[in-house]
């Protein structure tokens, strides 16, 4: 079955679940509002954040609504979405996104994008935003890599702000004695929840508002499976509202009733 067509059925402009809505499409459950404030503040005081949740908890969304609010003339925000190109690899990047041509022999690759780092901030009055996710696939050595990015000013300040996103062990990696330095520094910590059960309603709700439906669609029940199922975990929500609907479509309903929900669940079992 095509998106066209289930759209058209189920009365709809676009799509309401998936990762590719826009940030104002987002339904800002707490947890999410959450994360969002404090990472605007750890921007706002030049810091280190970590953000940290289950896979599908909606870490990296939130992150990026906290940049999209940034004032694009202030602020230069830097993406790592894959730290797995090892520390020499971000450094490139960073190198890169600050106009710069890498310089790879020695150590001076490091020493120049600490430079840039600091020249985007004083020279152009833009705030470098470093944000790595998946970051609990860094080593215990790429993340102290990071934080000695930050030595600058005698230690009293940075020149940009460090966003680590990764899964809960990397929260309880920072814990570690080897650790250490790069923890005192850690200015904003997050561990994103679920949603309970009258967030994921007003989640597909607003969600299914923004797509162009204004009557119900789900019945309580079906939403009452979805949750459960999900445990409140955004995407997992995504991906059984969006299976629930083609169940209810196949069965030919008018609503995604509790059995399309049902149907949904199994199938995403298997």
């Amino acid at each position: 079955m095509s998106v066209d067509k289930l759209q058209t059925h189920w009365g709809l402009t676009r799509m309401p679940f998936g990762k590719s809505l826009p940030v104002e499409a987002l339904s800002r459950h707490r947890s999410f509002q959450e994360a969002t404030a404090r990472v605007a503040w750890a921007v706002a005081q030049h810091q280190i954040a970590v953000v940290t949740g289950e896979v599908g908890s909606g870490k990296t969304i939130a992150v990026r609504a906290a940049l999209a609010s940034l004032e694009p003339a202030r602020h230069l925000p830097i993406y790592v979405p894959d730290p797995t190109i090892t520390i020499r690899g971000i450094h490139t990047l960073i190198t890169t996104a600050l106009g710069g041509e890498p310089q790879y022999a020695g150590g001076d690759l490091a020493a120049q994008a600490a430079r840039l780092l600091a020249g985007e901030l004083d020279e152009r009055g833009r705030l470098p935003v470093v944000v790595i996710d998946e970051a609990h696939l860094l080593a215990n050595r790429e993340l102290e890599s990071l934080r000695m990015l930050t030595n600058t000013d005698m230690d009293t300040s940075s020149v940009f702000a460090l966003v680590l996103i990764g899964q809960p062990t990397l929260r309880r990696r920072l814990k570690l004695a080897v650790l250490a330095a790069l923890d005192q520094r850690i200015g904003v910590r997050c561990q994103m929840a679920g949603m309970d059960p009258k967030e994921t309603t007003g989640y597909i709700k607003a969600h299914l508002a923004w797509a162009g439906r204004a009557e119900a669609l789900f019945a309580d029940d079906a939403i009452g499976e979805i949750h459960q199922a999900s445990m409140g975990w955004p995407r997992a929500v995504n991906n059984l509202a969006v299976a629930a609907m083609v169940a209810a479509y196949g069965a030919g309903k008018a609503i995604v009733d509790k059995d399309s929900a049902l149907a949904a669940v199994l199938d995403n079992a298997e």
